[in-house]
């Protein structure tokens, strides 16, 4: 495995500054931005042409750091046309991107389409009942999300993007493990997840359960925690709606590792991904309202150093 960080929150730094801050920190990997909620601020000139691929390889080389993925996290079936040509679009923009830079894995979310083609928001259907929300299910994945990536896939693949990994998000189609699933089985390989603990915590899943549910499954591995609040939760349970910023009146709130779940626990979860064969990078994402980002990153860097296995174990000279 190899210690990453989503470049993402050091928008206030020029690429260059980022991965001399990064790099001193014992990173090894990047993950970039490259349109969809992320934004682009690390990206857009060498994606408009502004500056030449070789120059951002060039600057991997100095700092001795790899590309771990290509994020366009975005809702490209929004049932506002616009919306979704625009989240589109930016997806195949990380592809070509990705394709230049020689990356096979693009980040980015499921999506979620309206509950009927005349919808202008999306309806995200979290339970059977009413009858209506299981025919606006059915619409949506079978008219909406499957048709598209079957085609999206299409595309992805012919520029050499092998992963799609799907982050599993609350608001999405695919925001568990048995939704990335069933659509990767509808789809085809190409489809995985990009396995986030943060969003899968509050939903009552344990981490460990998950990864080893999805398997091979997991192309990607962000390193987010989420400490729930047991007395926010047992008052409202965890379905919250308020800002992320309202901390104390919240049932549950993204944090920096080890400050939702603690130290063994993110033990157990690399143990779990090496256990289904993961090596690729754990790359540190910071939410974290109560931390700016260079101390949110910096304390999960600390963090994820000491817990993360490096190397292939060898013989098994004991046995």
């Amino acid at each position: 495995m190899k210690l990453g960080v989503l470049t993402v929150p050091l928008y206030s730094m020029k690429l260059e500054e980022a991965m001399e801050y990064l790099s001193g920190l014992g990173v090894q990997t990047i993950e970039l931005g490259a349109g969809g909620f992320p934004g682009n601020t690390h990206t857009a000139e060498y994606i408009n042409g502004e500056k030449p691929i070789e120059e951002l390889q060039a600057l991997l080389k100095k700092y001795n750091l790899e590309i771990s993925a290509i994020g366009a996290h975005g809702n490209p079936i929004h049932p506002d046309k616009d919306v979704a040509a625009k989240f589109h679009a930016d997806f195949e923009t990380a592809v070509l991107f990705a394709e230049k830079l020689g990356v096979d894995t693009v980040i980015t979310f499921s999506g979620c389409p309206g509950g009927s083609p005349e919808d202008k928001t999306p309806n995200w259907v979290t339970c059977p009942w009413p009858d209506d929300f299981l025919k606006i299910y059915e619409y949506q994945w079978n008219e909406v999300l499957i048709p598209y990536w079957k085609k999206t896939v299409e595309f992805a693949r012919s520029h050499g993007v092998t992963k799609i990994a799907l982050e599993m998000h609350p608001g999405f189609c695919v925001y568990n493990t048995e939704s990335l699933l069933k659509l990767r089985e509808a789809v085809g390989p190409e489809i995985g997840a990009n396995y986030d603990p943060s969003h899968l915590i509050w939903q009552g899943m344990d981490p460990v359960a998950s990864i080893r549910m999805l398997g091979d499954a997991i192309f990607h591995f962000h390193a987010k925690d989420t400490r729930i609040d047991e007395y926010n939760t047992a008052r409202i349970g965890v379905l919250d709606n308020k800002h992320y910023s309202d901390v104390a009146g919240r049932a549950w709130s993204f944090r920096s590792v080890g400050y939702g779940t603690g130290e063994q626990q993110w033990k157990e979860i690399v143990t779990a991904l090496r256990t289904v064969g993961y090596d690729g990078a754990v790359s540190i994402e910071h939410e974290d309202s109560m931390m700016s980002p260079k101390e949110g990153l910096e304390k999960a860097i600390s963090l994820i150093k000491d817990v993360i296995v490096y190397e292939q174990p060898g013989e098994m000279w004991w046995a």
